[in-house]
């Protein structure tokens, strides 16, 4: 299960996300875009053989597995993903792209998490810091320190992180408000995926340091219902709502 495993295992830009998501939106069945990703970042891996799976066919694998090959639960959230890319401008789209990574590799939402926190309680992201947080979950592997650079260096790549003066010590990048309902909903509900039980506290959900490039708009959870059908909620007294994926009902 995607719960139990780490799989990401290169540098993925957001560019590379974006372009694969475009390649769907305009007609592209799965197998032309395996084909349009290897010539389209061929240049970028010049040592790797199409033929051999290494760096090149590992980040065509985790990029197709964002938006194209996901599993059969995450259908319908990538396919409303799709129309949200349709509906909003380019600059809202890193948000749908974090939620959909994040559904398809909880590890970055749960390295995003700690990563969230660090920035909270000192400011600063140390990599030795988020990778001794990681062993202690994953096991004492180098995949888990060499898969950790890995995904901070796709922060900055994203723009969410940003270097310091200090190698291996990174500082909060962009924060992106989300205000709209829709954009909002869709990724609360994006981050029940990454959740082995996909429940959790409304107010756990809006305050998650896993969502840390984005400060939303705190919305009521009547307007969640509206928004999707995919959603319930379960009232616990006057203030304490748990918000679940209709399917783990």
């Amino acid at each position: 299960m995607r719960f139990q495993q780490i799989g990401f295992n290169r540098l993925i830009k957001l560019e590379w996300v974006s372009y694969t998501a475009n390649l769907a939106l305009t007609g592209n069945d799965k197998s032309d875009i395996k084909s349009i990703l290897l010539n389209y970042l061929s240049s970028q891996f010049p040592n790797s053989d199409p033929k051999v799976r290494g760096a090149l066919s590992k980040t065509i694998s985790i990029l197709m597995k964002i938006w194209i090959s996901v599993p059969e639960d995450l259908e319908s959230l990538r396919d409303s993903g799709f129309e949200l890319l349709k509906e909003f401008p380019k600059e809202k789209h890193k948000v749908i792209h974090w939620g959909m990574i994040t559904a398809a590799y909880p590890f970055w939402a749960i390295a995003g998490s700690y990563v969230g926190r660090l920035i909270r309680l000192q400011g600063i992201v140390p990599v030795s810091q988020i990778q001794r947080r990681l062993k202690e979950k994953y096991g004492e592997r180098e995949t888990v320190s060499r898969c950790v650079r890995y995904l901070l260096r796709s922060y900055i790549d994203w723009g969410v992180l940003t270097d310091t003066v200090k190698k291996g010590v990174y500082a909060q990048g962009s924060i992106i408000a989300v205000k709209d309902i829709k954009l909002i909903t869709w990724l609360i509900e994006a981050q029940l995926n990454t959740l082995i039980e996909r429940k959790s506290s409304l107010k756990v959900l809006f305050e998650t340091p896993a969502l840390f490039p984005f400060q939303l708009t705190n919305i009521l959870s009547d307007q969640l219902l509206k928004t999707s059908n995919r959603l319930e909620i379960v009232r616990h007294g006057l203030d304490d709502e748990l918000v679940m994926l209709r399917d783990c009902l």
